[in-house]
């Protein structure tokens, strides 16, 4: 790379429209830096690096910036600028959202210095992102993905390792991490933005697989026994019925219901939470173990969400069960056996979301099928969301009327519920959200549930013209630069 010269900053004018903004929130001794590091007139060569914001930055009236305008000689786009000093530019980046960053980062060396220095200090870098949809295109390759960044309104390639991520059934995702199964049934962790990948326990340690190989020593088949009754994961196969059989490829359709990755507090790490049959399951791994662990029995789960040092899931008939994953011996704890789901209208996919106050809310996402001579199914729209409260005490849900200043995030992702004021790019009391059913593998192409509703009057948006696959499902992520060290875990 080189020094960065106004030329090469004019040409990258598209990162500073959304964010040269942010400078005007350093602090005063490293705004004074920027001002003596750049003179006005080379500021004002930035040209299409956001004119609009100049004013505020340099504490200049709109008239005093136009008499400057029309008084200020024109820069020769050869004129070298001078490097930022690096605590400023450390300032400047610690406020731009990571696709920015990104782009950022490739301008020139001292730029891309800044960058590696906060990729490497996590502790340094605490800007909340808006999420993302992530997803495929066929005018890409099959280990090209694609992130549309909602902020800015603009698409991104990310080149990922293999497997092809095209060929990949897409789980779930949080944190910046998501969760894959590939073509052979087996999952792995894929950071988009860092591009790290780790394998995740084998598929043959869930305690319901049974891997059949062939004289070579290739898995060929596997066998799905039902689950055991009782959390002794040594129970005799003798004692339990066999399922059914299934290659490699198509185990994945049959065996995964979800998946959910949550900080690890006791490591430093993350603990993913797989929903899985028979019977949707829950087993759990930390990043580095070799085995998937079968949480105490229990069926039927839909969701997961992490509070408090606590794993709460929720079934399809209204139970929440409690686990703490850190003890010695975990147990169930029924936090309440009888929340009441059927409020009238209220049966749709349901979300487990936290609270922007804290505690729990339910999600009720309601679609309708519409015909279309294209297709031989139905296709799902979402036309309904409603949401409320849940009150364990009373056993019971308390309805909530819209989300006011709060947005949503469902699909298969982690559900979220972010603030408008944090996030303002974003629509205030309204839901983004993809396609959440888990067996959307069985219609592969029909075009997918994608928009924005609005809670007020529950009228649908597009987020953008469909550009994206049907297959894999597209789905949200927040984009994270964590990196794990790997090393810690052989």
């Amino acid at each position: 790379m080189e020094t960065c010269s106004v030329a090469m900053i004019v040409s990258f004018g598209r990162f500073g429209l959304t964010s040269l903004h942010k400078l005007l929130a350093l602090s005063p001794g490293s705004l004074q830096k920027f001002r003596e590091a750049c003179s006005v007139a080379r500021i004002m060569s930035f040209g299409q690096f956001g004119l609009t914001t100049l004013p505020k930055l340099l504490a200049l009236s709109p008239d005093s910036l136009q008499k400057f305008r029309q008084g200020s000689p024109r820069i020769p786009t050869e004129t070298l600028l001078p490097e930022l000093p690096q605590d400023v530019l450390m300032d400047i980046f610690s406020l731009l959202e990571i696709p920015d960053l990104v782009r950022a980062a490739s301008v020139c060396s001292s730029w891309c210095s800044a960058y590696t220095f906060l990729r490497s200090h996590p502790e340094l870098y605490r800007r909340p992102q808006t999420p993302c949809l992530f997803y495929t295109s066929e005018s890409s390759g099959d280990n090209v993905a694609c992130l549309y960044s909602l902020a800015e309104k603009r698409v991104y390639n990310l080149t990922l390792p293999d497997p092809p991520i095209r060929s990949r059934y897409l789980l779930g995702s949080s944190h910046g991490w998501l969760v894959t199964a590939d073509d052979k049934s087996e999952l792995h962790l894929v950071n988009a933005i860092t591009a790290q990948q780790i394998a995740l326990p084998s598929v043959i340690t869930l305690d319901s697989v049974v891997p059949i190989f062939d004289n070579t020593g290739t898995i060929v088949n596997y066998e799905v026994w039902d689950a055991p009754d009782d959390s002794d994961s040594d129970t005799e196969m003798v004692d339990r019925e066999l399922l059914f059989h299934a290659p490699p490829d198509e185990l994945r359709n049959h065996i995964y219901k979800s998946a959910f990755v949550f900080p690890d507090p006791s490591t430093g790490s993350y603990i993913v939470v797989l929903i899985h049959g028979p019977g949707c399951q829950l087993s759990f791994a930390r990043v580095g173990d070799r085995n998937w662990t079968l949480l105490p029995p229990g069926w039927e789960y839909e969701q997961c969400i992490y509070m408090d040092d606590l794993l709460y899931a929720s079934t399809r008939y209204g139970r929440i069960d409690a686990f703490d994953l850190t003890s010695p011996t975990i147990t169930r704890n029924i936090i309440s056996d009888e929340i009441d789901y059927s409020i009238g209208d209220h049966w749709g996919h349901l979300y487990f979301v936290q609270g922007p106050c804290g505690g729990l809310l339910e999600v009720c996402r309601k679609s309708s099928g519409h015909l279309d001579a294209g297709y031989e199914k139905p296709i799902r729209k979402t036309d309904k969301i409603l949401s409320h409260k849940i009150d364990i005490a009373a056993k019971g849900l308390v309805k909530i009327n819209g989300l006011h200043d709060h947005v949503l995030f469902l699909g298969r992702s982690q559900a979220q519920c972010l603030s408008a004021e944090e996030y303002p790019q974003l629509k205030a009391n309204s839901v983004y959200f993809t396609d959440g059913g888990e067996y959307n593998w069985q219609s592969k192409n029909i075009p997918r549930d994608i928009g924005i509703l609005n809670l007020e009057n529950d009228s649908t948006e597009e987020i953008a013209s469909p550009f994206w696959c049907s297959w894999p499902s597209p789905i949200w992520i927040t984009p994270s630069l964590t990196v794990m060290n790997m090393s810690l875990y052989k």
